[in-house]
């Protein structure tokens, strides 16, 4: 069906969307100009973050940038799926996609609504570690204080209407039962789980832990969770410290009284295990890896670097040379470290023919035994430093992404300079400290590895029910589903 819009609209119309319009463009303008500076100084001077204590409790990372008349904030909470009950997996993900379902008195239309009129965006996600709702307004005193209002709103007092989980549970359920016939979908679930036995951020929702979730369950949650003393405030924008000061107040000062939040336990040391998952497809999805490192970890600048030596690093990795370059098995190969509250996956991914399969996973294990061995030449060292140091100024060319490393950084209580030194922490990177952090940290007795599908090239029907295909498990090795 086709639907046609007017070519005149009412002034009302007219007005939202040309405020929807002006953020887009501002947005547009400021990462054209920013990345022109980025481009123009490699390394440029990291902004000042501001930090304090809001009275509610909440902590507040300010950044005042008056480029353009935008703001943008991001609230944090200690609500992440680590917090999921295992029965009940998703529950995290669902209370904060309904944050905005209906709030003190507005249902969801009236929202959608609220938020066209002041043509604000308003976003959020849900990780292990973290929820978050994140909001961007012009910074006008009008629109930005009728912003802040409804987000806080949105925060304090949401109802989780039942007919709008029962819609959104039922659109997760379908989307879950379809991305579980793809063989990505089962290697990245079984090497999660493998991953983190046992331990929350192992947990997965299923079918049947979704439809478990009840109205009751998503209020219990944010009521226990989504307190201003676990909250995280990051504010970025055209704004002086006494606005962000009340701002961050009108955010928290509504919510709920909650417990302290309790960090993940430290992981539990992984075993050499290879999983194998049947699958008629003709690539084979491979992963391979084990808990890396945590975002305040001592070895995060050697274990960093390293990574983009080996397959962090795009086209130059080593990973890249060997699987894709000199041997044809992939077209894509990469390695990276996902540091989070407790040690988050160090992993290598590739797909390739299911009839290499085997020939590619060989590749790749010599070229990690190699550079945990060797560690990386002085040349690969010292352009992986380069890339990444030149490359830093664009890490920061907008709002929205300076937003994300202040929001990081007030969440993980990490130094009000990381930023500012983070260049010369990479540059002060040697061989010796790579080496001697991979040959610590990354352990093939520990490697995990997830093979899901590719039977369709190898010229032999699936195993049913699961059963190991004949000749290909063997000691250590799994057959999962």
């Amino acid at each position: 069906m086709t639907t046609f819009f007017p070519l005149t609209a009412s002034p009302a119309c007219a007005r939202r969307i040309g405020r929807t319009r002006a953020i887009a463009a501002l947005a547009r303008s400021a990462a054209l100009c920013l990345g022109l500076a980025a481009l123009a100084t490699p390394v440029r001077a990291a902004p000042e973050i501001q930090h304090w204590t809001a009275p509610t409790g909440a902590r507040v990372h300010f950044v005042e940038s008056r480029a353009l008349p935008l703001v943008d904030i991001q609230i944090d909470f200690a609500a992440g799926s680590a917090l999921d009950p295992a029965d009940k997996a998703g529950l995290a993900g669902m209370t904060q996609a309904l944050l905005d379902a209906g709030a003190g008195g507005l249902d969801e239309q009236t929202i959608a609504e609220r938020k066209a009129d002041l043509g604000i965006e308003v976003r959020g996600g849900a990780d292990d570690d973290r929820a978050s709702l994140s909001l961007r307004s012009l910074s006008s005193s009008a629109e930005l204080d009728a912003a802040v209002e409804l987000v806080a709103t949105l925060l304090a007092h949401p109802v989780f209407p039942a007919e709008v989980l029962e819609r959104e549970r039922s659109r997760a359920i379908a989307g879950l039962r379809e991305a579980l016939t793809k063989p990505a979908t089962l290697a990245a679930r079984q090497f999660k789980a493998a991953l983190y036995p046992a331990h929350p951020y192992g947990h997965d929702s299923t079918p049947e832990s979704l439809a478990a979730i009840q109205r009751e369950d998503l209020a219990d949650f944010h009521r226990r969770h989504y307190g201003a003393n676990r909250a995280s405030v990051a504010i970025v924008g055209d704004l002086d410290r006494a606005t962000a000061e009340r701002i961050a107040i009108r955010l928290t000062e509504a919510l709920p009284a909650t417990e302290p939040a309790v960090a993940p336990p430290v992981p539990a040391t992984t075993a050499e295990q290879v999983f194998r998952i049947p699958h008629p497809s003709a690539q084979a999805h491979i992963l391979v890896g084990q808990p890396g490192m945590a975002r305040q970890d001592p070895d995060y600048f050697p274990l960093l670097v390293g990574n983009h030596v080996l397959g962090g690093g795009g086209f130059v990795s080593r990973l890249t040379r060997e699987v894709r370059e000199k041997r044809g098995f992939a077209y894509s190969v990469y390695s990276f470290l996902s540091p989070q509250q407790v040690a988050g996956p160090f992993q290598i991914g590739l797909q390739t023919r299911g009839g290499q399969a085997e020939e590619a996973l060989a590749v790749v294990r010599a070229t990690l035994a190699a550079f945990l061995a060797e560690g990386p030449g002085a040349e690969e060292l010292q352009a992986a430093k380069d890339n990444i140091v030149n490359g830093f100024g664009l890490r920061l060319d907008s709002n929205a992404k300076l937003l994300d490393y202040v929001a990081m950084i007030g969440f993980y209580r990490l130094p009000l300079d990381w930023l500012e030194t983070y260049p010369r922490q990479v540059e002060a990177v040697t061989v010796e400290a790579v080496r001697d952090a991979w040959q610590r940290r990354i352990r093939p007795e520990r490697l995990v590895t997830v093979i899901a599908g590719g039977d369709g090239d190898r010229g032999e029907p699936a195993p049913a029910n699961g059963a190991p295909a004949a000749g290909n498990a063997g000691a250590g090795e799994t057959s999962a589903r």
